[in-house]
């Protein structure tokens, strides 16, 4: 499971370092897609599959299934890490994302994200007043966290 935040740049070449703790557990090849929100998903192999495989379960007579099938797959590299431990990000990924320099890297359970410096802090203070309502939607009275 991936979890944290780190705060990283990423250089005029479009080189990203990703933390050692999590280049293990992704593997040597990897994938980077768009995500939702304007940030980016890094997905293992092993979890994407998983993912593509659902996908491919969708009705495409449907146009919501089509255009979410659209959206996630044609943004999606299979890359890897060079010997700095770097990702190169695609200059279409850098401007969905909106990332310059400074970025956000989080782990969210099964995935990764990257998200420019700016559009994070925005999601964050956006989001933090709602926390309790959130939380109290989507669990129930047995949970506690």
């Amino acid at each position: 499971m991936y979890m944290g935040e780190y705060h990283h740049t990423i250089d005029e070449k479009g080189r990203l370092i990703i933390p050692s703790k999590w280049r293990y557990d992704l593997g040597e090849e990897f994938i980077i897609t768009r995500g939702i929100e304007h940030c980016l998903y890094i997905y293992s192999k092993k979890d994407w599959d998983s993912i593509t495989q659902k996908l491919q379960t969708l009705p495409f007579t449907k146009k919501d299934a089509r255009e979410f099938s659209r959206f996630f797959l044609s943004g999606a590299i299979v890359t890897e890490f060079d010997k700095q431990g770097r990702v190169n990000i695609t200059s279409p990924q850098i401007a969905y994302a909106n990332i310059t320099k400074e970025c956000v890297i989080v782990g969210v359970g099964n995935r990764l994200e990257i998200w420019s410096c700016e559009s994070w802090n925005d999601f964050m203070s956006s989001a933090v007043d709602s926390m309790s309502d959130i939380a109290e939607n989507l669990f129930n009275e047995s949970v506690s966290l």
